[in-house]
């Protein structure tokens, strides 16, 4: 993995509530990092992923949205809930979704769910 990829973090969401998130494929050359973003005051998914492709564009990274969905965050309960879908990109892996979070949230619990919008 190059450097650029590898100073990318895997997950950044807000730190509470319900909000849309995105997973999106990060690339430099041939080298590939799926990672989670999802923000509370973003209105659209596509919103998320313009703000998140401007910041990989100025470090020569090219990315992809490969789905979404919404995220219910309760850092008070240590519960994660991922589910739904994006209308513009599709349903993202929501297992993906979870494994990713893991790695910073290691002490939740994590559902993954296919109802719900």
């Amino acid at each position: 993995m190059t450097e650029a990829l590898e100073a990318v973090p895997l997950v950044k969401i807000s730190p509470q509530g319900i909000f849309k998130y995105i997973l999106i494929n990060v690339a430099d050359g041939d080298s590939i990092k799926t990672v989670v973003r999802g923000f509370d005051d973003c209105e659209w998914h596509a919103d998320i992923f313009e703000r998140e492709e401007t910041i990989f564009m100025a470090s020569k990274l090219k990315a992809e949205c490969i789905g979404g969905g919404r995220i219910e965050h309760d850092p008070e309960k240590k519960y994660m809930k991922v589910y739904g879908y994006s209308q513009g990109f599709g349903k993202a892996d929501h297992s993906q979704s979870k494994r990713i979070l893991e790695t910073k949230y290691p002490d939740y619990k994590i559902e993954i769910s296919d109802d719900g919008y």
